[in-house]
């Protein structure tokens, strides 16, 4: 069995790591594409201190990681998110696009670690049994906190990256109005997706419309991620 304090680290550093990559990807596609703002404001960094948001990435997984251990006993995934990486989409050729491909380098980053997580899977074989159960239980959660934070951050509400690209892919008349969403968007999310379906759940309604599509989606990715890696007879 893994105690309580290791496998509090196991859930903690796989969402450090996603969310610090995630923000570091959007930097670094911007950079290739000649914004530099990132470099600049020393955001083109893999330090995690650098992105910390106090909200995205010490309170809300705080409150998941305590609510789930009090409730469950165990802690079945963390999500946050880092402070936004500066960019300057005017430094684009084509800034509406710039910002679709800035925007959608998130959670490829996200996807890829997913991977190259499961591809780590075939070590696991060649490790002593409580290594090979450490680096399971990590890889687990590795896995699912990089799935969750890249399909979620494709939901199509700025800022969340899907909205950045709905408004890069919509003609110029609706990505604008559509662009209008980023000045309350982090709140809509904040309130759809986590404090509505507490409430309503607290007056007996079930109504989690994202989180019932997390469920049904988030299993069917880390199949098609372990098939991809060749691991699929593992899951």
């Amino acid at each position: 069995m893994i105690g309580l304090a290791l496998q509090l680290a196991l859930a903690v550093v796989p969402v450090v790591l996603a969310i610090t990559l995630h923000e570091a990807a959007h930097g670094y596609a911007a950079l290739a594409m000649g914004d530099d703002t990132a470099r600049a404001a020393g955001r083109l960094s893999l330090n995690p201190l650098r992105h910390i948001d106090r909200v995205g990435t010490v309170l809300l997984p705080g409150i998941l990681l305590i609510g789930q251990w009090l409730t469950l006993g165990r802690v079945v995934f963390l999500f946050g998110w880092a402070k936004p990486v500066p960019v300057a989409a005017w430094k684009f050729r084509s800034p509406r696009r710039g910002m679709m491909v800035v925007a959608a380098a998130g959670p490829a980053m996200n996807f890829l670690l997913a991977w190259l997580a499961a591809l780590a899977l075939h070590a696991l074989a060649y490790a002593p049994p409580r290594g090979a159960e450490i680096g399971g239980v990590f890889i687990y959660y590795f896995v699912l906190t990089n799935l969750v934070l890249g399909i979620f951050n494709l939901l199509p509400i700025p800022p969340l990256d899907g909205g950045r690209i709905v408004v890069g892919l919509l003609p110029l008349r609706l990505a604008r109005r559509w662009a209008l969403l980023e000045r309350v968007g982090i709140l809509l999310v904040l309130l759809v997706v986590f404090i509505l379906p507490q409430v309503l759940a607290g007056l007996g309604w079930r109504v989690d419309p994202v989180g019932a599509a997390l469920d049904h989606i988030v299993p069917r990715a880390i199949g098609v991620v372990l098939w991809l890696a060749g691991v699929s007879g593992h899951g």
